[in-house]
């Protein structure tokens, strides 16, 4: 419920959009932050959701692939 609260915050510094990124294993958090916005709070919220992956190196020296999400939310036009 932090992350919802702060997504509602930044919706009124920027009543346009938010953008929620998070990598690896935050993803499900990300998704679960987006969907508890849009069905609970804000209804006249769209998304744009994109995928990646980037490469990090570990303290291992190896290099090693970390999915990644974006999630924009935009408020809908006339609302």
């Amino acid at each position: 419920m932090a992350y919802v609260l702060a997504v509602m915050t930044a919706f009124k510094d920027n009543p346009a959009e938010v953008i929620i990124r998070a990598r690896g294993r935050s993803i499900s958090t990300a998704v679960d932050v987006a969907e508890v916005t849009k069905n609970n709070y804000l209804n006249d919220v769209t998304n744009t959701i994109l995928i990646g992956t980037e490469k990090l190196e570990g303290e291992d020296g190896k290099s090693r692939n970390v999915s990644t999400i974006e999630i924009t939310l935009r408020k809908s036009p006339g609302a």
